[in-house]
């Protein structure tokens, strides 16, 4: 079926779909009335502040856009391309330009970035998003670049240059409408296993309801890859995440999925690889079907096990991690639920898409950024959904932010980035719009408190040690712990380092747990400073950048 006859059949089944029991109850409880909000509110009074700072960014405006094959997507990958501590920014185009920034910024200084060629992706359009990661562990970043259409691999000089080793690393780039991506290596290998989440196939003449393509999983073997390993079935993956999320030493794969087209039958998946099988009830994993569209982790209770935030169309659906693969649901009093735009009169379900956990002020407590944005036109959903800034509270619940901030825009945000692009120690905000320009947000939060920013690094196989965990100790006893992975969001992540709060915190103690399960020593650091950890026995040597 041609594309353009296949886009113009879902605009209008779209259009004709009935309410969900869902939509049902939100109109049954009627519209929430609020101001009109027509733009971005700006910030007064206490709590986090953004500085909108897009005018630094050099060329065109950036825009995420097409039809149908780029209503998902949209991703921004944030890394250090040429190893100056900087993150550079690279954010996908869609059917327009695929536009990359050098971060350029001056110690101490305003927010700078200047263009960044990458040839490989001259002239190349259809891209969804992008994950870095040292896939050949040469220790420079490599870049996987999603497509709808065939995915290229691009290996990295260490001076951000670029070229495409897709074939030489005998990576099958397949020729699906590729949406979802998460890497992870395991024990023994020299190169990361690769997964590759798919979206509808296109080329079924029946879709494109109930149509999805079976993912893909690549394993090294050698020095590159053998074929490709069908994830059978697929349900639509618009996220994947390896994780070792039941903290007994194993990477297993979330698959998050979008129910608007698998329609009946499916749910989220998670695969064990080895053996590979999906897991199920009897292994303590409950599946429920959402319209997944993003997969955020951190640990929220301080239990040591990564809990997750699974964005949707309606709830976003908060789940606290218990000591198997299983889940339990966050209570609706947590305050995660963003169901419904807080900015407008638009009472009808929002729809979120990337989302992160990371501490805006740096007091110890994660906060949580959602995306948010109607898919095009749908009639069911709000159209004016503005994004969310979660702040996390000591009770566990949280505030609403984002109109304070100044961030609540409500153009078709689709991925996004919490990152500290100025090396202030707090967290700054990157945004891709569907239809409409990037935006760049500096944290100008007032009075935030302390923080580290830790690289974990090892020689050999996995340089920037994926499947790490890294525990930060304050003086007062309590310890948080994040993961090192790759995957997640919404067609896009970092390969920066892990951002802690430390509060009043003056200094922490550090340990971090190896990917082969090794553990290091407890090492004291001073606050407020990046530091690259490298592994050296079982001590820790700390280098400032």
């Amino acid at each position: 079926m041609r594309l353009t006859v296949l886009y113009r059949l879902v605009l209008a089944a779209l259009a004709a779909l009935p309410a969900s029991a869902q939509t049902d109850a939100y109109r049954a409880a009627g519209p929430v009335s609020r101001p009109v909000q027509t733009t971005a509110p700006r910030a007064d009074g206490p709590g986090p502040r953004f500085s909108d700072m897009r005018a630094v960014l050099p060329g065109p405006q950036h825009v995420y856009g097409g039809g149908w094959e780029h209503f998902v997507g949209g991703g921004v990958a944030v890394f250090d391309c040429d190893g100056d501590a900087r993150p550079d920014l690279l954010a996908a185009g869609g059917a327009e330009p695929t536009t990359a920034y050098r971060n350029v910024t001056p110690p101490g200084g305003e927010l700078a970035f200047a263009t960044l060629a990458i040839a490989p992706l001259d002239g190349v359009t259809g891209i969804t998003g992008a994950y870095p990661l040292d896939i050949d562990s040469d220790g420079a970043m490599d870049l996987f670049v999603l497509r709808a259409g065939p995915n290229m691999a691009l290996r990295g000089d260490g001076a951000c240059g670029f070229r495409d080793a897709t074939a030489d690393w005998g990576i099958a780039p397949g020729n699906a409408w590729s949406t979802a991506f998460t890497a992870t290596w395991e024990p023994g290998a020299d190169w990361p296993t690769l997964a590759i989440g798919n979206y509808v196939n296109r080329d079924d003449p029946d879709g494109p309801f109930e149509a999805c393509d079976d993912n893909v999983l690549l394993r090294p073997v050698g020095s590159g890859y053998a074929g490709p390993v069908a994830l059978s079935p697929g349900f639509c993956a618009l996220s994947a995440l390896f994780s070792d999320w039941s903290r007994q030493g194993r990477a297993d794969l979330r698959l998050s999925n979008d129910r608007h087209y698998y329609v009946r039958g499916g749910s989220e998946q998670m695969w064990r690889l080895s053996p590979l099988r999906l897991l199920g009830p009897q292994d303590g994993w409950r599946p429920i079907s959402i319209w997944g569209m993003g997969i955020a982790s951190r640990d929220l209770n301080n239990d040591g096990r990564p809990d997750v935030m699974l964005t949707s169309m309606g709830d976003q659906l908060l789940q606290y991690a218990t000591d198997t693969a299983g889940y339990v649901d966050a209570p609706w009093g947590t305050g995660s639920h963003a169901t419904r735009p807080h900015v407008g009169d638009d009472g009808r379900p929002s729809t979120g898409w990337h989302a992160q956990f990371g501490d805006v002020d740096n007091d110890g407590l994660a906060d949580l950024f959602i995306a948010k944005g109607n898919v095009d036109q749908m009639p069911d959903n709000a159209m004016r959904d503005p994004n969310n800034l979660l702040m996390g509270r000591p009770d566990g619940t949280f505030a609403e932010a984002s109109v304070a901030a100044g961030i609540a825009s409500t153009d078709r945000a689709r991925g996004a980035a919490l990152a500290d692009l100025d090396g202030d120690g707090r967290l700054d905000l990157v945004v891709v719009n569907r239809r409409a320009p990037l935006e760049l947000w500096r944290n100008v939060t007032p009075d935030t408190g302390a923080w580290l920013a830790l690289t974990p690094r090892q020689a050999g196989p996995n340089t920037h040690a994926v499947g790490a965990w890294i525990e930060a100790r304050r003086p007062d006893g309590t310890v948080a712990v994040q993961e090192r992975t790759v995957g997640g969001g919404h067609a896009g992540g970092q390969a920066g380092p892990l951002h802690f709060g430390l509060g009043a915190a003056d200094r922490a103690e550090i340990r971090i747990t190896w990917p082969d399960g090794a553990v290091s020593d407890w090492l004291s650091l001073p606050a407020r400073q990046a530091v690259t950890l490298w592994r050296d026995g079982a001590r820790l040597a700390a280098r400032s950048d």
